[in-house]
């Protein structure tokens, strides 16, 4: 099975050492040019582009790389609860279209309780998923090409449609990630790609199954991803000690204020990354060579693979062979990480190359679209 391999866009900053400003790097339009060509030159399939209050917004990122880009893909997300469904729906067929087809989108009910209010958002988390059921049901259909009313407990439209479509038919695909129930039953019902964060294989094994299950009795099947970050070395050692020493900087007070910020998300997943290193920096190796020193101070994917790229193309593997199609990393400095990986990593994994798109514009038939959305009367027919 050939594997589809993703890199990521730091918008909330990069460097060479985390929790400490010393290494730290200017993150501008110049530098995210540089990781996103280096992704697009180097083979990888995609990149995913972060959400939150601390990150550069993801829909302008995408849409100031696409002209700059060949084949690179663009996983941007959607934010439920904080824009409209439709409004995202003809916002996700844009960037789709002006991109060639390069759109992916990533549902993001979000974790932080003080972010969301930041928002306006203050559902608790069984309503916020909730919300989140009603806001996919319609964007899908509308980018599907459906005119939709729909009544829900939390979002209402009438007569929402989408007048231009993407190019990805019937829609560009949808990736999720989550680890409640709730989030589990909105993976079975709505999404293309399930995605988890690095946990030991039995942990992801388990939660594979579970959504699996539910999806089938829905008549549905979904793919699965999952979201690491890599230190792959030409040595194990070498791997070892760049773990080591990307965490050299941190003190057990910044890891204290960290775990504690971290704690009061209401997210599931948050919890099993933070369950996994207990704070602790004495027993970070959690699984062979899965390392969980990200997470001492960063929220979100917490692990890393370690090794030289045979042991850590063993490790991928093994996650594969769980169902897992899609890997997406990311290693620090994200620039000179994204060389590492494809120079010593890829060479021992089937990965799948991304073509070339062909550009596709919309033109309507009827020329200019009047009244909105009424199309004036063929030329022959006036």
């Amino acid at each position: 099975m050939s594997l589809n391999i993703f890199w990521f866009l730091p918008t909330h900053g990069d460097g060479h050492y985390l929790g400490t400003a010393e290494g730290a790097r200017a993150v501008d339009h110049g530098y995210l040019q540089q990781v996103a060509q280096a992704a697009d030159r180097l083979g990888f399939g995609g990149v995913l582009i972060p959400t939150g209050r601390s990150c550069e917004d993801s829909w302008l990122v995408a849409a100031s790389l696409i002209p700059v880009t060949q084949r690179l893909k663009f996983l941007v997300a959607l934010r439920p609860g904080i824009i409209s469904p439709t409004v995202a729906a003809r916002q996700a067929a844009t960037l789709d279209r002006l991109s060639g087809g390069r759109a992916l989108f990533n549902l993001v009910t979000g974790g932080d309780p003080d972010e969301l209010a930041g928002d306006g958002l203050f559902l608790g988390h069984e309503a916020r998923y909730q919300a989140s059921v009603e806001f996919t049901r319609i964007w899908r259909r509308v980018l599907e090409g459906e005119t939709v009313d729909y009544d829900g407990e939390h979002i209402s439209v009438k007569g929402a449609k989408l007048l231009y479509p993407p190019i990805q038919q019937p829609r560009p695909p949808l990736y999720f990630g989550g680890s409640s129930e709730a989030a589990q039953d909105l993976a079975a019902e709505q999404v293309d790609m399930v995605l988890t964060w690095g946990e030991p294989p039995a942990a992801v094994a388990e939660k594979i199954e579970q959504v699996r299950a539910k999806a089938a009795k829905l008549g549905r099947t979904v793919r699965f991803g999952i979201r690491l970050h890599v230190i792959v070395r030409e040595t194990n050692a070498e791997a070892w000690q760049a773990a080591n020493r990307l965490i050299s900087h941190l003190d057990d007070d910044t890891i204290a204020r960290a775990q504690a910020s971290l704690a009061r998300f209401d997210s599931v997943g948050q919890r099993r990354m933070a369950a996994l290193h207990g704070g602790r920096r004495d027993k970070l190796e959690v699984s062979p060579n899965l390392w969980a020193g990200v997470g001492l101070v960063r929220g979100g994917a917490g692990t890393a693979l370690v090794g030289d790229g045979p042991t850590v193309a063993a490790r991928i593997k093994e996650y594969a062979g769980l169902g897992i199609d899609t890997f997406i990393f990311s290693g620090y400095p994200h620039l000179e990480e994204s060389y590492r990986v494809a120079e010593l990593l890829f060479p021992h994994l089937d990965v799948e190359r991304p073509e070339l798109p062909k550009n596709q514009g919309y033109v309507s038939p009827f020329g200019e679209m009047v009244a909105n959305d009424i199309l004036p009367k063929a030329a022959s027919q006036s």
